[in-house]
């Protein structure tokens, strides 16, 4: 396959590149841009955050688990290219520059590249934009000071140009002269032509976002000797919100959940800030994060409180299933071999769910608990209650016996205090690094009080209890 893109302000076609090549490695010793560092090389550090644009527009980006094929038809800006082409600063840099922003220097260009990426969309929340960037010499503050004085400056013609670049898959049949070949099965253009693909090499491995499947390569040092990218799927992409129901389709990055789930399910959307970094939730999709299969994921317990329902293909056959159905045991889903995540969708319906994830750091962590609650009370009595949990078994799983303890009852403390004492009958979590398996169950107990308090409007967000 031939990757086109744009690399600060030039065209780049690389032919029969090796698939899993990551930006970064390629950036560093095929190009010799050193500036992007090598850090912890798996997506946390931001050393290595670049600036990609495609139809979406802007987005902050991790170099070290981008593969190569994810960026076809994008612009590519490092930090040698942060600079306009006659060499002049970007605002950014010169507020870096004048405010003494860079401390030993190794994180300051991934910090600029956020930093210029958030400056390009217009963001101003400099906390969350920068999360994903570590200064290991503690110099946040002229950090966070630079991107505040940067805000006013007008956004560098050179960057707004990436936008001119891009362009949309080629079918087939319309082969332009622009030197880009036509979709292969590498990489299909749709979901059709993945379901063709993916029936035909069931075993292949599907990159969406490559926010886990990148430290395949780069920490466990796999060979992925055949894989499909989903990245070109546009019809995959698509969200759809009516007065009934919410269907995000699997490509759907995590940035662009969080966006739509704010006005409908704030604590979901709350959640999703935390999980993970701008620079993460740029790239990880939904379908990836519930095709994983992962036990502490933290978007399926959400779902299944919804009433979620995941929509499958298989070739031409597609299927939908209740999500909860899907995780079967650790590492096994209800999905046959040539199967894909499509979308996942759930109804409409009044705002009582609440998402509380319990990790040792507050923000981009692992979790130790999430617990989903999603609780109908009418006329003070609970009529449907739908509680799921990740990290209490081997998949994510519905606490039954503790729903069955509240639905017909009074929502009342003494009913709660009773439901609490089934989560024994649901849940015989493990113990690890993150957590006891006696943590876990105290923990869930716990939360299903703060539920309880926060639907009845006491303050229980540990960032807003004084």
């Amino acid at each position: 396959m031939t990757i086109t893109f744009h690399l600060n302000g030039e065209e780049v076609s690389l032919p029969d590149i090796s698939p899993t090549t990551t930006l970064l490695d390629w950036l560093r010793e095929d190009r010799g841009l050193t500036g992007t560092k090598e850090g912890c090389n798996e997506g946390d550090c931001g050393a290595c955050t670049v600036m990609v644009t495609d139809q979406g527009g802007h987005k902050a980006l991790n170099a070290c688990i981008l593969f190569l094929p994810q960026l076809h038809g994008k612009s590519v800006r490092t930090v040698e290219g942060a600079a306009g082409p006659d060499g002049q600063l970007h605002p950014v840099q010169e507020a870096m520059v004048d405010l003494h922003g860079s401390q030993c220097g190794f994180c300051t260009p991934g910090f600029v590249m956020s930093m210029a990426t958030a400056h390009a969309n217009g963001a101003t929340d400099h906390d969350d934009q920068l999360a994903g960037n570590l200064c290991r010499c503690t110099g946040y503050a002229p950090i966070i000071r630079a991107a505040k004085a940067a805000e006013e400056a007008p956004v560098p013609s050179w960057i707004k140009d990436d936008s001119s670049f891009i362009f949309s898959e080629i079918s087939r049949g319309e082969v332009a002269d622009r030197g880009a070949e036509p979709p292969t099965s590498l990489r299909p253009t749709c979901a059709d032509e993945l379901a063709t693909a993916y029936a035909a090499r069931p075993d292949a491995t599907l990159i969406a976002g490559a926010t886990d499947v990148g430290l395949w390569v780069t920490k466990s040092l796999r060979d992925l000797d055949d894989v499909i990218f989903l990245d070109g799927c546009t019809d995959l992409k698509d969200i759809t919100v009516t007065e009934d129901e919410v269907r995000f389709g699997a490509m759907v990055d995590m940035n662009r959940v969080r966006d739509t789930l704010a006005p409908l399910h704030s604590s979901y959307a709350e959640m999703v800030r935390r999980y993970a970094s701008q620079q993460v939730r740029g790239a990880a999709t939904i379908g990836g994060n519930i095709a994983n299969g992962s036990p502490i994921g933290d978007n399926p317990p959400a779902l299944i409180a919804l009433g979620a329902t995941l929509h499958l293909r298989q070739g031409e056959t597609r299927r939908a299933l209740p999500i909860e159905d899907f995780f079967i045991d650790y590492g096994k889903q209800a999905r046959a071999p040539g199967e894909f995540v499509a979308a996942v969708s759930f109804p409409r319906q009044p705002d009582s769910l609440r998402v509380y994830k319990i990790s040792k750091r507050f923000d981009q962590d692992i979790s130790a608990v999430l617990g989903a609650f999603n609780v109908t009370v009418v006329n003070g009595s609970v009529t449907a209650a739908r509680i799921a949990f990740g990290g209490m078994a081997g998949i994510p799983k519905r606490a039954s016996h503790v729903e069955a303890a509240l639905i017909g009852k009074a929502w009342t403390a003494e009913t709660v205090a009773a439901a609490q004492a089934m989560f024994d009958k649901d849940f015989t979590p493990l113990t690890d690094m993150r957590a006891s398996s006696h943590y876990r169950l105290e923990t869930a107990r716990g939360l299903l009080a703060r539920y309880f308090a926060d639907l009845n409007g006491e303050t229980t967000h540990v960032l807003e209890v004084n």
